[in-house]
């Protein structure tokens, strides 16, 4: 498939008040920070998640640990993606999550199966007593019952569509696109 056209639909600017938006609610939910511990799913939610905390910093003087999880090995779909085995790159917690708050963070969520991939992959490595979803990107066309408790920005999209998310750290600006694909 190639890509017949694309449109901005979130600037560096719309992104980082999405991002500070996404933080005061779950301070605002959380009813603080005690106890809660950031985790991105790779590879773009690392770096929203590392946004998040140093929001948190600023905001509220505490350091929140981030961690990554890396979800290849619970996607249901890695049999149609690729022949080969899917490429380990390793979760990354740096605290216990036995009893935490854990905030899943991620870039887009379209089906829910990443999402259910990550719930599998983070119960392997310990049981938070909750667990929560924030998402820069809600495009709708779940197949799952999973839905996010932040949401940055709702884009609905038709699934003709691709939602891409380009961030300052491995993408070099950011922003949002959606893109028209050729059939």
């Amino acid at each position: 498939m190639s890509i017949k056209s694309e449109v901005e639909v979130v600037d560096a600017a719309a992104m980082k008040r999405a991002l500070t938006r996404i933080t005061y609610e779950i301070i605002e939910q959380n009813k603080g920070l005690e106890d809660l511990v950031l985790v991105g799913i790779k590879t773009r939610g690392i770096y929203l998640a590392q946004r998040i905390a140093n929001r948190m910093k600023e905001l509220e003087g505490v350091s929140i640990p981030v961690g990554e999880l890396d979800i290849s090995l619970y996607r249901d779909d890695v049999h149609t993606s690729t022949d080969s085995e899917p490429e380990m790159k390793g979760s990354s917690i740096p605290v216990s999550i036995e009893g935490k708050q854990v905030i899943l963070i991620d870039d887009v969520l379209f089906t829910g199966r990443t999402i259910r991939a990550a719930l599998d992959a983070l119960m392997d490595i310990g049981r938070p007593i909750k667990i929560s979803l924030a998402v820069l990107v809600d495009r709708g066309h779940r197949e799952l019952p999973i839905r996010a408790d932040f949401v940055g920005k709702n884009i609905p999209t038709s699934i003709e569509e691709q939602i891409k998310v380009a961030v300052q750290e491995i993408d070099g600006e950011d922003h949002v696109l959606i893109q028209k694909l050729n059939k």
